[in-house]
């Protein structure tokens, strides 16, 4: 009976998004022809309350919900590094994403491949920055279905049959890729302010409860402490060590940097309706981060409750928990709303995919003649096949493989850094050296991280003196070095530079066109 209202309110929530997915374009009907800007990018139309849905729920994906508890019950305090990580971020979106929506906005591109094709006049270099984007990003997509798992096989959802699990995550995702393939951006626009309304107030109600069951924050921290240190990871705490201190801080900024950087959030910014709806969404993302820090705060509770999760499945505690603690019909719609949660960003990613292989990879080298209409087919094909490749991906190999390769998504898509950020506000970088640049970062960075068994953080430093930082930023520093001694010696030798046709010597101005809508997706 237990099990049977679980899954009822589960199958309700899902059932509810569905609809919502699949009557998308009703809620911004055009008679417009078909173009890749209005199915990757909604037709730039997102007002400031679509955007804030859109945005939080895109950047705090379902993986995010249950990594950084899970990290929290294993480790301690270091699991909350995401904390200041997603402080970061919202300054720094504040200053690069309304200029980077401003000129792509101005020349119509519609990547961010497109605006380094333009700026420096190196099709080789955009090309670099497409694929990295896209091979950060397909593990990422499969970590979503990795959320899915965590919640499903915690639900009690005849976790005794996986077949049984695995059957549900397909269907979610067959549902999710037709609202794609048919109404683009969309469909996770408007299943976003469904994510928004139930991730907040489960996590709410969730914390609530737990700090009522449990005897308040104090008990809580108390107990999660003595059994933490009895039973967590080799110098687990809920305290900072000061040896940890330093790779702590360089996770939260190289993290920030490359959050930036992956294809799924810039293709969300893009889809905003002016620069001024993405700075008032940069300064309310951070009650995002706020529901951030209650699930963490729900993984210290997890331990404090004596949850009891499998081995190497740390990102089940919260979904235990939930399961534990809170009456049936309830459970089931917390699930659904963590399972919501992953909908969101793997639309976007398979959108932000698709467009990057179609702009950068099939009209530049394939097709180059393709008309609009041609561009959207194959960029629905590629979006649909990005899902099926994260479910092929996911059920192909070990659940730990995906987390690796997502790890490494991180440390390679932040060597794109210094091409598109310092590229928004100088072209003084030489396009070659920004390729030599990259080139070391992405194989410095990969070596690092597969030496250390997929460490995010490595060891730098005379032996007796290391210093434990995040690999990426390790990897983005002698990216800089590179491209800017690169730069330096190619400019001493004459090496002609590409033209830059971006006009970024003034500020681009946003001008309102008339098939572009304001508000509403």
């Amino acid at each position: 009976m237990t099990e049977g209202a679980v899954a009822a309110a589960f199958l309700a929530v899902i059932g509810a998004v569905s609809l919502l997915a699949a009557g998308a374009r009703r809620f911004h009907a055009r008679d417009t022809l078909p173009s890749l800007e209005g199915w990757a990018l909604a037709d730039r139309s997102l007002g400031t309350g679509w955007m804030w849905l859109l945005l939080g729920g895109t950047i705090f994906t379902a993986y995010t919900f249950t990594a950084v508890p899970g990290l929290a019950y294993g480790n301690g305090a270091p699991a909350f590094f995401a904390l200041p990580y997603t402080v970061i971020v919202c300054p720094l979106a504040f200053v690069l994403l309304p200029r980077l929506w401003s000129v792509a906005r101005e020349h119509g591109y519609i990547t961010v491949a497109d605006f380094v094709r333009g700026r420096y006049g190196s099709p080789l270099l955009a090309l670099v920055v497409a694929l990295t984007g896209i091979l950060a990003t397909m593990p990422y997509l499969a970590l979503q279905l990795l959320g899915i798992r965590a919640v499903l096989n915690a639900g009690g959802m005849d976790t005794s049959d996986a077949l049984m699990v695995d059957l549900v995550m397909i269907v979610l995702f067959a549902g999710l890729a037709i609202a794609t393939y048919r109404h683009g951006l969309r469909a996770p626009t408007v299943i976003s302010a469904f994510k928004g309304v139930a991730v907040f107030a489960s996590v709410l109600a969730l914390v609530w409860l737990v700090l009522d069951r449990l005897g308040g924050p104090g008990t809580v921290f108390t107990t999660a402490s003595d059994r933490l240190s009895a039973h967590g990871a080799s110098g687990a705490s809920l305290l900072l060590a000061p040896d940890q201190q330093p790779a702590f801080a360089s996770l939260a900024l190289g993290s920030a940097l490359a959050l930036l950087m992956y294809p799924h959030v810039l293709t969300a910014g893009f889809a905003a309706a002016s620069p001024a709806n993405l700075r008032r969404v940069c300064v309310a993302l951070p009650a995002w981060t706020a529901v951030l820090a209650l699930f963490g705060l729900l993984g210290i509770a997890a331990i404090a409750a004596g949850v009891r999760t499998p081995e190497g499945g740390s990102e089940s505690a919260v979904p235990m928990l939930v399961d534990r603690l809170m009456p049936a019909p309830l459970a089931g719609l917390v699930f659904g709303a963590i399972t919501v949660g992953a909908l969101v960003p793997a639309a976007v990613m398979s959108v932000a995919a698709a467009t990057s292989f179609v702009r950068n990879v099939y009209v530049e080298y394939v097709h180059p003649t393709a008309t609009p209409k041609r561009q959207v087919r194959i960029a629905q094909a590629v979006s649909l096949a990005a899902k099926v490749g994260a479910i092929a991906f996911v059920f192909g190999l070990r659940d730990q493989a995906a987390i690796n390769l997502q790890l490494l998504g991180g440390v390679w898509i932040l060597q794109i850094f210094p091409a598109v950020a310092i590229g928004l506000y100088t072209r003084w970088l030489h396009h070659r050296a920004l390729l030599m640049g990259w080139a070391l970062g992405m194989g410095f960075g990969t070596v690092m991280v597969v030496r250390e068994g997929f460490s995010p953080v490595i060891p730098l430093g005379p032996s007796g003196h290391t210093v434990e930082i995040y690999a990426g930023l390790a990897a983005l520093l002698l990216n800089l070095v590179v491209a800017v001694a690169g730069t330096v010696l190619l400019r001493w030798r004459g090496a002609p530079q590409g033209p830059d046709v971006t006009s970024l010597s003034t500020w681009p101005s946003a001008r309102p066109r008339p098939e572009t809508g304001t508000s509403s997706p």
